[in-house]
């Protein structure tokens, strides 16, 4: 389901009035059962594949918590991390690999004979598969307490506003939040609506008007002069913008008007003076992700120079990667590099 959707202009007020009409005790389950159909309105079946990741990520940091032995806890973690990037791989990354391998062995005159799978790429996939790994590195490090509540767990890994596009939420901002009596606040509902106004205008207003636009000229650009093509480079920087950050904006506001307060994404970024400055504005979610998941595990900018270079390649080729399976990503991820020393 799409938040510029007649479907979620139903959903919404259905699912916030009976939210606040609910019993507290019974308000996890209506959002959960609420998460659960908006994500089945993309393909039931994938349904599945969510529960399976959430069941060996509750077990994981269960099992994490209640060991006293260092290795032990290490191999709960590396079962998590293996088997959450799996489902990952499998269904992003599987043909995008399978394609360059078979491009090889053809180019060496050799038989390839795995096939490719005919796959759909499941709705945020890659931001629900972020946010629960965050969750157990967070009770691996001590930082956050395990999730008894397998229901409360599920509704954090499937919160249906931050779902499809985010933002990635951490454990210690968004889980304490679902034990938490929301009364009905009329400021925070007004704080709400507003939000979704302004990401509903960016997102139908202009991203969707300028989106035909920019692919006329992208889909032939010989046939168009550098001026025309220059401006549809402008004209797709502010399409992307208002995309991205209308998105977030409809997420913020629809778990805002319930009482649930879900990180900023942006943050003006092309208001930036820096590289490194875009990059703290830009998506801020995922780049926090990445900082604190794989940049500074690798030693960050406490390392040797060509050390620092590596950490700094790495994480942006793999921000590349998360964003799409292709090498023009992966390109883009080791161009756009721009970490600061002190990141």
């Amino acid at each position: 389901m799409l938040f510029n959707s007649i479907e979620f202009a139903i959903f919404f007020p259905i699912v916030t009035i009976a939210y606040f009409l609910l019993p507290y005790r019974a308000r996890w389950a209506w959002l959960l059962a609420a998460s659960c159909l908006f994500y089945m309105f993309f393909i039931p079946q994938y349904i599945v594949i969510l529960l399976v990741t959430i069941l060996i990520d509750y077990w994981a940091a269960i099992g994490i918590e209640n060991s006293h032995d260092p290795i032990r806890k290490k191999r709960y973690l590396v079962v998590s991390i293996v088997s959450t990037c799996l489902v990952l791989a499998v269904f992003k990354y599987f043909n995008f690999f399978n394609a360059n391998l078979k491009a090889v062995s053809e180019a060496f005159g050799l038989h390839y004979p795995i096939p490719f799978l005919a796959l759909i790429l499941p709705i945020g996939l890659s931001f629900h598969t972020f946010q629960s790994l965050s969750y157990v590195v967070e009770v691996y490090r001590g930082e956050q307490k395990a999730e008894r509540h397998f229901g409360v767990y599920s509704l954090y890994v499937m919160f249906y506003p931050q779902l499809v596009a985010g933002p990635i939420e951490r454990p210690q901002n968004l889980l304490h939040q679902f034990w938490e009596r929301h009364e009905f606040d009329y400021k925070m509902a007004a704080q709400g609506l507003r939000m979704m106004a302004w990401g509903l205008a960016k997102k139908v207003l202009l991203a969707d008007r300028l989106s035909p636009i920019v692919d006329r000229v992208y889909s032939s650009p010989h046939d168009w002069s550098g001026p025309a093509v220059l401006a549809a480079t402008f004209l797709f920087a502010i399409q992307i913008y208002c995309d991205f950050s209308g998105y977030s904006d409809i997420a913020r506001g629809s778990a805002r008007v319930m009482g649930f307060r879900l990180m900023r994404n942006f943050q003006a970024p092309y208001l930036s003076e820096s590289v490194q400055e875009f990059w703290r504005r830009w998506h801020m979610s995922l780049s926090t992700w990445f900082k604190d998941y794989v940049y500074v595990p690798m030693g960050g900018s406490r390392v040797p120079r060509p050390r620092w270079i590596f950490n700094i390649m790495a994480t942006f080729t793999l921000s590349g990667m998360w964003h799409g399976a292709n090498w023009t990503y992966i390109l883009w991820g080791r161009a756009e590099r721009g970490l600061p020393r002190a990141f």
